[in-house]
């Protein structure tokens, strides 16, 4: 997983067009913490899947800019367009099923 520090880093990775998941939190969110890291074994499991982890704290101009207004928040995008959206209450397990669909429409 890599951290990501301005709204420009993340606006780069997007245009890469490459298959990422943007986990944005701040630190002093516990529930936030813990998600993550279920998340990122999750992400270890799908090939071509990377993960950026944003602290909203950096940047307060990130949240507006992807209206992210409560956390936890997930952003998948692929090919340069957002194809998933979670915030607040995020199932793990439905998370991973869309994630593996996604991996195989991809790769198909």
């Amino acid at each position: 997983m890599t951290e990501l520090f301005t709204k420009e880093e993340m606006d780069k990775e997007i245009e890469k067009g490459g298959f990422s998941l943007f986990y944005l939190s701040r630190p002093e969110c516990g529930v936030c913490s813990v998600l993550k890291n279920k998340i990122e074994s999750v992400v270890k499991q799908i090939e071509n899947l990377e993960m950026f982890y944003i602290n909203l704290n950096n940047d307060e101009s990130i949240s507006g800019q992807y209206s992210i207004f409560t956390i936890p928040g997930i952003l998948v995008y692929a090919q340069g367009k957002e194809c998933l959206r979670e915030a607040r209450y995020i199932s793990v397990s439905d998370i991973e099923t869309r994630l593996k669909r996604i991996s195989e429409l991809l790769i198909n």
